[in-house]
């Protein structure tokens, strides 16, 4: 069973019951069989199988490690958390009002579902997180209140409302217009809050466990590192889906919105750099991190397809990592019984 609404100027709906052609045609495509999209529920079992609760992290030892930081390395810990708090509920507000409305595809709404819960979790991790670092409730009440309260957070915020909120007002994606919009709003998720945001933030958690410090923190995160580049290469994918079955929306200004989109959000998340790093800490600083945001803007635009433009290399060797989509040593880290295992199969090409 499928729905689809009747073709405008239509009487009889005769098309009523007819699949979506591509995927982000109108409608609400319901049949799982046979599946348009295998890949996209294939990704959804392999969420499954890293399912993680916040109760598993450990936070006892951190406390200890927060009396040890200077002030300038608690002034970065605040503004991380603070950034944290508030973060994740920007991309859970997006899942819910435009990918999840716009993506006609149940195997890929599936995975949505399935990402909103992760998004949950991560919510409930950085509030834990909160909680034990901010005892004081008049610092945790500032944090929640970042994005009114802190210019550079703030700043991140408004870029995200810029590229994003554009698409909430369309309900049904009928021209080229309204595609390339929602796909702008699709990249700006995965490959600046995500991919980008998100990926700066880490390494400066990596930074504190390459000292030896706040190993609870870099638990937690491996965690929420390894969901986000799956909910990262998940959006790439809906990106090569569009671009297979509409490739005319893929032109030169398209390229340009998403290069520029991309300056943008370097700039953006440097700015929140210098907040953390003030004059500079042991390892790092405004120009390290500066670096490091161009390495990963470059391989979100060639993963996009388009043309790197900066020519950075990573600058981090605590990161491990031979490029900064290479995330294998951070993802084998966690328990292997910590895993869920899916049993059984399904034919996807079969009717029911």
């Amino acid at each position: 069973m499928s729905t689809t609404e009747t073709t405008p100027g239509t009487t009889d709906g005769t098309t009523a019951g007819k699949a979506a052609k591509n995927l982000l045609d109108p409608g609400f495509e319901l049949t799982l069989r046979p599946m348009r999209y295998p890949d996209f529920y294939e990704r959804y079992r392999d969420a499954i199988k890293n399912t993680w609760t916040v109760e598993e992290v450990d936070l006892h030892s951190d406390v200890a490690d927060l009396a040890k930081l200077s002030p300038g390395e608690q002034h970065m810990i605040g503004r991380l958390v603070a950034f944290f708090a508030t973060g994740d509920s920007i991309v859970s507000n997006n899942l819910v009002l435009t990918l999840y409305k716009h993506i006609n595809s149940p195997e890929a709404r599936l995975y949505l579902s399935r990402q909103l819960f992760e998004e949950a979790v991560h919510v409930q991790f950085y509030l834990t997180l909160l909680d034990t670092y901010l005892p004081d409730p008049e610092d945790r009440a500032a944090a929640f209140d970042a994005v009114e309260e802190i210019p550079s957070i703030r700043e991140k915020a408004q870029f995200c409302f810029k590229w994003m909120d554009s698409v909430e007002e369309i309900d049904r994606l009928e021209t080229k217009a309204d595609r390339r919009r929602f796909l702008l709003n699709l990249i700006c998720f995965a490959a600046c809050i995500e991919g980008l945001f998100f990926y700066g933030a880490f390494a400066y958690v990596y930074w504190f466990r390459s000292r030896g410090l706040l190993h609870g923190l870099a638990t937690g995160t491996n965690w929420v590192f390894r969901d986000e580049t799956m909910h990262m290469n998940f959006a790439f994918e809906v990106v090569d889906t569009v671009r297979k079955e509409e490739p005319e929306l893929f032109d030169d200004a398209l390229q340009q919105q998403v290069t520029d989109m991309l300056r943008e959000a370097v700039e953006a998340e440097l700015q929140f750099g210098r907040d953390l790093c003030g004059e500079g800490l042991p390892g790092m600083n405004t120009e390290s991190m500066r670096q490091y945001l161009e390495c990963v803007a470059d391989q979100r635009l060639t993963r996009l397809g388009f043309p790197a433009v900066y020519g950075s290399e990573n600058p981090f060797a605590f990161m491990e990592l031979q490029g900064v989509q290479e995330l294998t040593n951070f993802f084998e880290r966690r328990p292997s019984a910590y895993q869920v295992a899916v049993e059984g199969s399904v034919g996807f090409d079969d009717d029911f």
